[in-house]
C-alpha cells in the first residue's frame, strides 16, 4: 500500500512541475492547487529528498527562464564519492568567477597560507655627519596585489609612507641627493622549494631577479661552475637556481641577455607619495622617481625597512569573498613566477594546469583561460567542478580555504540571497556575468552531512534575479538530503 500511495504522489508531484515549467507559478516552489491541497502535501512527505530534488531538477528543464539557456547542476557526496543528482553534468559552460576557486586553491598549494608579499625600502651611498644621504633610495617590490588598498588588512599608501618616512628619520638622513629607484623582486623568503624552470638570477642574496633563459647552458657546464661552498657569500657576485641540477649555483660574470621575464613595477604612487610626503616634511630630494627591472652593477645597500602583506589566507579570504578580479589576476601571476621563474599570464595558466592535474582534476572539457573569470573563455563542467572540490577537503589547508567561501544569507556575495531556506548552510563561490550566473561549493545538510555541488547556467532568459530564485529552488530539497 505504502508503494502504490508513493508512487501516486510521485505523479501527482510531477504533474504539479509541468504546470510550474509553463509559467502558472512563480514565488513558490509548488502550484497553489497543490500547496493548498492536503492530501498531495502528505504525499510530499512520502517522497524521499533525493526524489524531490530530481523533481525539482526536472521542472527546473521546462522553466521559462532556463528551458533555452545551457545550464548543469550537480550534488555529490564527498564520503561516497557518488553523484546523487544531477542534470547536464558534462556541459563544458562559463564558469564566470567560480574560476577563482581553482585559482586560489593553486595558490594555497604552491604558496602556502602564510606566504607574504614583501616591500623593501633600501639605500645605497654613504650619510655623511650633516645627515645628507649621498645615494639613493630603493623601493623594492615583489608584486604586491593588496598594497595601499586595505584589502584583507593591507596597509594604505599613507600607512606604508608614514612608515618608511620615520625609518628614514630613525636612520638619520635629513638630506637625499639622489633618486628613489623602483625595483622589483622576488624575496628568498617568498621562495618556494620548488625550483621554477627558467633561469632566475639572484643579486648579491637579497633578492630573486629574472633576467634570462637557460640559452648556451647545459647540464655540463652548469656542474662545471657549481661550488659546494656557500654561494651567498658577498666575494661572490651573482648566482641563480638551476634547473638542470636541482640546486643553487652561482657564476663570477654577469651576462644580462636574452631578456624573456618580468616581473610588475612595484606602484610608482607609492614611490611618487614618499618623494612629497619627505619634501613636505623638510627632507629634500634632489633626484626623482625612476624604474630600474635589472641592475648588472649593483651598489651595496641597506634595509632601512619592509612591509609585509598580509598573509596568503587573508589575501584568498579577501579574493573569495568579494570576488576580487585584481588580486585573482596577481595571484594567478605569482604562482607562475613560483612555479616557472616569471610572473606571465602564460606561466600562471601552466601553473595551475600543472597543479590541477597534481589533484587529478578532470580536465576534459576544461579550458582555464584567465584567473578572475572574467573571460569567456574558460569553460568547465560541472562534474569536474564537484570532484575538485570533494578531493579538495582532503588538504591541509581545507579549513583555510572553506573559510574564504561566502555564507548564504550572511557574509560575502551570498550575503543578500537565501534569506529563508539555506541561510548559513550553503558556502560557495558566485560567479556572474552578463547571462552567466553560477554557483558552486559546499551544503551544510540538515542530517548533518557535507555535500558538494555546482550550479552554471549560461545564456538564460529573464533577470539575474529571477535565475538567482530558480538557483535558490533547486538548492532548498538537497538541504535534507
Amino acid at each position: 500500500m505504502i508503494n502504490i500511495q508513493k508512487s501516486l504522489a510521485f505523479c501527482a508531484i510531477t504533474l504539479s512541475t509541468i504546470a510550474f515549467g509553463q509559467g502558472t507559478f512563480v514565488s513558490s516552489n509548488y502550484p497553489h492547487s497543490y500547496e493548498n491541497h492536503a492530501g498531495a502535501a502528505s504525499a510530499e512527505k512520502l517522497l524521499t529528498a533525493k526524489e524531490l530534488v530530481d523533481i525539482k531538477v526536472n521542472a527546473m528543464a521546462t522553466d521559462p527562464v532556463l528551458r533555452n539557456a545551457d545550464w548543469s547542476f550537480v550534488v555529490y557526496d564527498p564520503a561516497t564519492k557518488k553523484v546523487i543528482s544531477s542534470y547536464n553534468e558534462h556541459a563544458s559552460l562559463i564558469p564566470a568567477s567560480t574560476t577563482k576557486l581553482l585559482t586560489t586553491d593553486t595558490a594555497m598549494g604552491l604558496l602556502g597560507e602564510k606566504f607574504r608579499w614583501v616591500t623593501q625600502l633600501e639605500y645605497g651611498g654613504e650619510i655623511d655627519d650633516a645627515g645628507a644621504l649621498n645615494g639613493n633610495l630603493y623601493i623594492v617590490g615583489s608584486g604586491d596585489p593588496s598594497l595601499g588598498t586595505n584589502k584583507g588588512g593591507a596597509y594604505s599608501y599613507r600607512e606604508i609612507v608614514a612608515d618608511f618616512s620615520s625609518a628614514i628619520r630613525n636612520a638619520g638622513i635629513k638630506k637625499i641627493n639622489g633618486n628613489i629607484i623602483i625595483q622589483t623582486a622576488v624575496f628568498k623568503k617568498n621562495k618556494s622549494q620548488s625550483l621554477p624552470e627558467n633561469v632566475v638570477w639572484l643579486d648579491n642574496g637579497s633578492y630573486y631577479l629574472p633576467v634570462g633563459t637557460t640559452h648556451e647552458i647545459n647540464p655540463a657546464n652548469e656542474k662545471l661552475i657549481a661550488k659546494q661552498k656557500n654561494p651567498f657569500e658577498e666575494q661572490k657576485n651573482y648566482y641563480y637556481i638551476s634547473p638542470y641540477i636541482g640546486k643553487v649555483v652561482y657564476a663570477d660574470t654577469f651576462e644580462p641577455k636574452y631578456l624573456t621575464t618580468k616581473l610588475p613595477d612595484a606602484p610608482a604612487y607609492l614611490a611618487n607619495s614618499l618623494r612629497t610626503t619627505l619634501v613636505k616634511s623638510g627632507t629634500p630630494i634632489s633626484g626623482k622617481v625612476m624604474t630600474k627591472m635589472t641592475d648588472p652593477d649593483p651598489e651595496k645597500r641597506k634595509v632601512l625597512t619592509s612591509y609585509e602583506s598580509p598573509m596568503l589566507a587573508d589575501i584568498i579570504l579577501y579574493t573569495n569573498q568579494h570576488s576580487d578580479n585584481a588580486l585573482a589576476e596577481a595571484t594567478l601571476r605569482m604562482v607562475g613566477f613560483q612555479k616557472f621563474g616569471d610572473q606571465t599570464l602564460e606561466s600562471g595558466r601552466r601553473a595551475v594546469m600543472h597543479h590541477l592535474n597534481t589533484v587529478k582534476f578532470d580536465t576534459d572539457g576544461l579550458n582555464y583561460y584567465d584567473g578572475s573569470g572574467l573571460s569567456r573563455h574558460n569553460v568547465v563542467t560541472g562534474i569536474s567542478q564537484v570532484k575538485f572540490l570533494s578531493n579538495l577537503m582532503q588538504e591541509k589547508y581545507y579549513p583555510t580555504f572553506f573559510e574564504s567561501l561566502p555564507i548564504a544569507g550572511q557574509i560575502g556575495t551570498l550575503k543578500r540571497s537565501f534569506s529563508g531556506a539555506g541561510n548559513g548552510q550553503i558556502f560557495a563561490k558566485t560567479g556572474t556575468l552578463n547571462k552567466v550566473k553560477t554557483l558552486a561549493g559546499y551544503i551544510k545538510t540538515n542530517t548533518g552531512k557535507t555535500l558538494v555541488f555546482s550550479l552554471l547556467v549560461n545564456n538564460y532568459a529573464g533577470s539575474v534575479d529571477q535565475v538567482k530564485s530558480r538557483m535558490e529552488q533547486l538548492l532548498e530539497p538537497a538541504l535534507n538530503l
